[in-house]
């Protein structure tokens, strides 16, 4: 079973993430800061983060460049209600972004680019 990180300082999102993600087969680890994210990830093993971007105290961008700067296995995704340009997605997605998930989401539709990201990973 694929094992998810969701980190975001808003618990009902991650009770809500966690809950469509177990429906579709993942297990989920939850987290409600990026420190704490961090330091899960020293003893969990994850295939993916869903990262929230804007979280009081280290920020999701911070988050991310800590996780690739460790380990080019951890599959990141950002999770936000800001729209970002196409070009500034590109240049994410360059940086080894596994993803950019608009925030609010539907079930089906968060499992089907959940699904993408975990396949594209294993090829």
């Amino acid at each position: 079973m694929k094992k998810i990180m969701v980190v975001d300082n808003e618990p009902d999102i991650v009770d809500l993430t966690r809950t469509v993600l177990e429906i579709g087969g993942y297990e989920v680890v939850p987290a409600y800061s990026g420190e704490e994210c961090l330091r899960l990830l020293e003893r969990e093993k994850v295939d993916l983060v869903l990262l929230d971007i804007m979280m009081p105290g280290m920020s999701g961008w911070d988050v991310f460049n800590r996780i690739k700067k460790k380990s080019d296995e951890i599959k990141v995704a950002f999770m936000s209600v800001l729209e970002i340009s196409d070009k500034r997605k590109q240049v994410l997605l360059d940086e080894g972004l596994a993803d950019y998930i608009m925030k609010p989401f539907d079930k089906d539709g968060l499992l089907d680019r959940i699904d993408k990201i975990l396949i594209e990973k294993e090829e």
